[in-house]
C-alpha cells in the first residue's frame, strides 16, 4: 500500500520502499562537514520504549514496532558511513534482546539496499562508533560485529583497565579531554575519520547530547497512531535543554495500512 504525502506536496501518493533512500543522506554533506541524522519510533503519548519487567531492560514496545517502519529504519542505515550507539545496546546485544545487529539487513526484502550501497562506492556495512563513560560492553556482543570498524568514544575518566580490553577485543578507542563525550567533540571526530553521514540510533541521553550542542542536523520520527500508558517508559530526550531546540518540518506522510496506522515526518534542526 503506497503513502498519502501530507507535507510537502499535499494529495499525492507514493511508494513506501525507497521513500528515504532517494534523500542521499550520504551525499548532502560537503566535504569537511557531516550530516548526523537521528530515527526513533513513538507512540502518540510519547513511548519509544517501556520496561520490560523479566529482562529490566527497555525495549521498542512490540504494539508498534513494525515492518513498515523497519523498511524505512533500514533505508537510513543503508545511507550512513557510521552507526552511532551506546554501551546500553551492546549489552543488549548480549543478552539476545537487541532489534538487530546495525545492519543493513541480510534478508531478501533488503537485498536491494546492498545493493545500492555497492553502486554508491559505500562498504557492505556501516562502521560502528559507540559511546561509553563506563565501557560497561560485553566483548561477546563485541564478536557478533566482525568484520565491522568499531570505534568508542569514551571520556577522560575512563578505565585504562577497560581501555586495553577493549583495544585487545579489536576494538578503536578514543579518549576525550572531557569528563564525557560532548557533541562537538563527536562531530568533530567524526569529521575527522572521514565520515559524511553518521545515523544515530541510541536512546535519549545521547539524544540530548547531540541536541545541547547542536550538532543534531536532521530527526526522523514514525509516531504510530495508539496510546501506550504505562509508568516506566523513554521518551525521545531526556535530561535539561538550556534552550528549546526548534524543528523544521521537511516532510510528512500518512501510512494507513492494513495493519498499521502512523505518520513518517522529517524534521531539520534550526540553528540559532
Amino acid at each position: 500500500m503506497s503513502l498519502l504525502a501530507l507535507y510537502p506536496d499535499p494529495g499525492k501518493q507514493v511508494e513506501l520502499n525507497r521513500l528515504y533512500l532517494k534523500l542521499n543522506l550520504h551525499r548532502f554533506a560537503a566535504e569537511g562537514h557531516v550530516l548526523i541524522y537521528a530515527n526513533y519510533i513513538a507512540s502518540i503519548d510519547g513511548r519509544i520504549s517501556l520496561l520490560n519487567e523479566d529482562s529490566g531492560e527497555y525495549g521498542v514496545p512490540a504494539s508498534i514496532a513494525n515492518n513498515r517502519d523497519w523498511r524505512l529504519y533500514q533505508e537510513l542505515a543503508a545511507q550512513s558511513g557510521v552507526m552511532i550507539t551506546s554501551a546500553r545496546y551492546f549489552r543488549q546485544l548480549a543478552k539476545g534482546q537487541a532489534q538487530d545487529l546495525l545492519p543493513v539487513g541480510q534478508q531478501p526484502e533488503y537485498a536491494d539496499l546492498l545493493e545500492w550501497r555497492r553502486e554508491q562506492g559505500l562498504a557492505e556495512q556501516p562502521d560502528v562508533v559507540v559511546i561509553s563513560n563506563s565501557l560497561d560492553i560485553p566483548l561477546s556482543a563485541l564478536e557478533k560485529l566482525q568484520g565491522r570498524k568499531i570505534s568508542v568514544l569514551t571520556g577522560c575518566a575512563a578505565s585504562a583497565e577497560k581501555i586495553d580490553r577493549l583495544k585487545q577485543a579489536g576494538a578503536h578507542l578514543s579518549v576525550f579531554a572531557t569528563d564525557s563525550v560532548t557533541g562537538t567533540g563527536l562531530k568533530q571526530w567524526l569529521i575527522q575519520s572521514g565520515y559524511r553521514s553518521a545515523y544515530m540510533i541510541a536512546g535519549p541521553e545521547v539524544h540530548r547530547t547531540l541536541l545541547a550542542e547542536r550538532v543534531l542536523d536532521r530527526l526522523f520520527l514514525t509516531t504510530h497512531l495508539t496510546l501506550l500508558g504505562e509508568n516506566r517508559f523513554h521518551t525521545l530526550l531526556s535530561g535539561i535543554l538550556e534552550s528549546p531546540v526548534k524543528l523544521q518540518l521537511e516532510s510528512l506522510y500518512l501510512d494507513q495500512s492494513a495493519t498499521n496506522s502512523q505518520l513518517f515526518a522529517q524534521y531539520a534542526l534550526q540553528q540559532d
